[in-house]
């Protein structure tokens, strides 16, 4: 079996879906691309998660082509692929239905920057894309077109797309998206919400970026 490390990390991604309230039956998708051959493990179509195990996760190749399968294919493959084609720092995408964040995008609205929470994690605001048909690599187009320095967007009418330089990453935000979203949403039933400013947001996204959970030895000592 090809690519079993990135099988069973695609896997695990995957798995993590339902278990974090992200997707419903079979809905969603986890991709992984493996740096040194470019092929790329991804979901198979129309199967139900608790069915899945990294064996029946699908190889294929940047142009689609099927390497290695039991099943088809997602059928958002064509939008992952897309991605990885144009992006050589991201080796995982994340697609979900998720909740409140699909809430923002049903009525095609970013989730603005207004938690440090948000400040953290993306930096900015989480975009929302403009509705595209299911089916085709346009829908990777248009997302490279709009999500900016984000890590995550918002499809109009559709769902959640998320980024990453490792799977865990664009994991990591497609939890956390459906996270703020889901705070924002309760927020704008009790007011309107005020956006950080934006020396705050990039102090923040600094902070949590290049310092949160790494050791700095006090001054006077030294780290052993």
């Amino acid at each position: 079996m090809m690519l079993e490390k990135l099988r069973q990390e695609v896997y695990r991604a995957n798995m993590a879906l339902p278990a974090n309230h992200l997707v419903t039956w079979t809905s969603g998708n986890v991709s992984g691309r493996d740096p040194e051959t470019g092929l790329v493990v991804i979901k198979p179509s129309g199967v139900l998660f608790d069915d899945l195990t990294p064996e029946n996760m699908v190889v294929v190749d940047l142009d689609g082509k099927v390497i290695e399968a039991t099943h088809g294919p997602s059928t958002d493959t064509a939008s992952h692929l897309y991605i990885y084609k144009c992006r050589s720092d991201v080796n995982g995408v994340v697609h979900t239905h998720s909740n409140y964040a699909t809430a923002f995008s049903a009525v095609g609205k970013s989730i603005p920057v207004c938690l440090t929470a948000i400040a953290d994690e993306f930096g900015v605001a989480i975009p929302c894309a403009p509705y595209v048909r299911i089916g085709d690599e346009q829908i990777g187009q248009v997302i490279l077109e709009h999500i900016g320095n984000s890590v995550a967007i918002l499809m109009k009418q559709h769902g959640v797309f998320t980024i990453g330089v490792t799977v865990q990453k664009a994991l990591k935000a497609a939890v956390m998206v459906e996270d703020v979203a889901r705070t924002v949403w309760l927020a704008m039933q009790i007011g309107s919400v005020e956006e950080l400013p934006a020396d705050e947001i990039a102090a923040n996204y600094d902070r949590y970026q290049l310092r949160y959970g790494t050791f700095q030895a006090s001054r006077g000592t030294s780290a052993k």
